[in-house]
């Protein structure tokens, strides 16, 4: 019985906060172990795309991270939080990019669907929490600065910007670090899509349903949170 006690309270002292980043450990763990299961038994994709794209969307998570304790101490005005700011934003979108890897599945075979699907679930559902993870601790710091509709409007524009860079990223073929490397090349086969986006309907047929469901899944997500709070008040 005081065996159970202590487990308990020892269980409970854990911040929920690092609890979350615990759980994300694991998931990354569970899908790098089918990863190599894959590899091992034959069953898996031929390259490490996957483990590639699962580790950029760590980044903004971290990056989000970073940026509450910037912002625990400074500013978000001041020039180190609005610089680790638009890195977070520049990353962000990898996170949800991950969903549309889900195009490589029928690349895997046919006569190993089963175990595919479940691997590319794994690693999409992982880089998806990540995104909202992420995007939920900048929420709740816009939420004390802003009001609910001002931070919601901001979130809002934020996952559409998320759902352009997958157009960007999966149609035009950019990437993050081109808005580093080659940023006039980007801007220039950016420009007359963004200025005419009803030119390009292709576009807003990948921007459209993106914002749709990043937006569903994040509202789900939030509201959630919001029910969980209260309820334990």
């Amino acid at each position: 019985m005081q065996y159970r006690y202590n487990k308990a309270v020892t269980r409970a002292s854990i911040p929920p906060g690092v609890q979350y980043v615990l759980a994300l450990c694991a998931a990354t763990l569970v899908s790098m172990g089918l990863l190599l299961a894959g590899y091992i038994s034959g069953q898996g994709p031929g390259d490490a795309y996957l483990a590639w794209n699962l580790f950029l969307a760590w980044l903004p998570f971290g990056l989000s991270l970073w940026l509450m304790r910037v912002l625990g101490r400074k500013a978000w005005s001041s020039w180190e939080g609005l610089a680790v700011s638009g890195v977070w934003l520049a990353f962000l979108p990898n996170s949800f990019y991950m969903v549309s890897d889900f195009i490589h599945l029928p690349e895997a075979g046919a006569s190993n669907a089963l175990f595919n699907a479940v691997l590319f679930t794994s690693f999409i559902f992982t880089g998806l929490a990540l995104g909202v993870g992420s995007l939920y601790l900048v929420h709740t710091e816009l939420r004390r600065r802003l009001t609910s509709r001002g931070a919601g409007a901001w979130i809002a524009a934020i996952l559409l910007v998320c759902s352009v860079a997958i157009y960007i990223g999966r149609d035009l073929r950019w990437n993050t670090w081109d808005v580093l490397f080659d940023p006039a090349g980007l801007l220039f086969d950016l420009s007359s899509r963004l200025l005419h986006p009803s030119a390009y309907l292709p576009m807003l047929a990948v921007v459209a349903p993106f914002f749709v469901l990043l937006a569903s899944l994040y509202t789900i997500v939030w509201q959630g949170s919001r029910v969980l709070e209260a309820n334990r008040k």
